[in-house]
């Protein structure tokens, strides 16, 4: 059975099952902000089928329009877009809306960008490639609800190399730059860029 098919289960008794969305009040507004146009398409068609009214962006610019037009319960908003940073997208939703659970999504997942994230308002953070079933149930979850332990926890070295990363990214990718903000030999760094991720 699919999820969508699970959703309208019937429970033996004939009544339907409980909708997790009723809990979170009656404004099912969701916007997604995302520039890979399957996965947007993908994404909308499953939303749409889980109960969300939805309004779709590929871009910072229109997902910015978006909220000022109008800011949506729920948002599931791709960091790394063409003309910004989809941080900047989460944050502006927190501003004109407090109450809106923001989703971050990322193919490049680092524990500095996560927390930089829920600093700026977003209600989880999640790393591509995350499926539907994931991403609606960080949107429905409570705060309360307990973080299991991961299987295989990211190794200290990766850790390490995700922050370079994160860090040359902001850096516009400039490597002087950012030995000089790390505080790092420029060649060493270079050694480190040069390198597959550890896992």
């Amino acid at each position: 059975m699919t999820s969508a098919e699970n959703l309208h289960h019937e429970l033996p008794e004939g009544q339907p099952l409980p909708d997790p969305l009723d809990e979170l009040g009656p404004d099912r507004s969701l916007l997604l902000v995302d520039d890979d146009k399957p996965f947007l398409t993908r994404l909308i068609r499953t939303m749409e089928l889980r109960g969300f009214t939805v309004t779709a962006a590929s871009s910072v610019a229109e997902g910015l329009a978006a909220i000022a037009a109008h800011a949506p319960a729920f948002a599931v908003i791709d960091m790394r877009l063409g003309d910004g940073n989809g941080l900047d997208v989460i944050s502006e939703l927190k501003a004109r809306r407090p109450d809106a659970r923001g989703i971050i999504l990322t193919g490049y997942g680092n524990i500095v960008t996560a927390v930089t994230a829920v600093k700026l308002g977003a209600f989880d953070y999640l790393a591509k490639p995350a499926d539907a079933d994931e991403i609606y149930s960080a949107l429905i979850a409570t705060r309360h609800d307990k973080a299991e332990v991961p299987e295989n926890p990211m190794s200290a070295d990766r850790v390490r190399w995700e922050h370079i990363q994160r860090i040359y990214e902001l850096c516009g990718r400039n490597v002087s730059e950012t030995a000089r903000r790390l505080n790092m030999h420029r060649r060493t760094l270079q050694r480190i860029l040069a390198k597959r991720a550890p896992r």
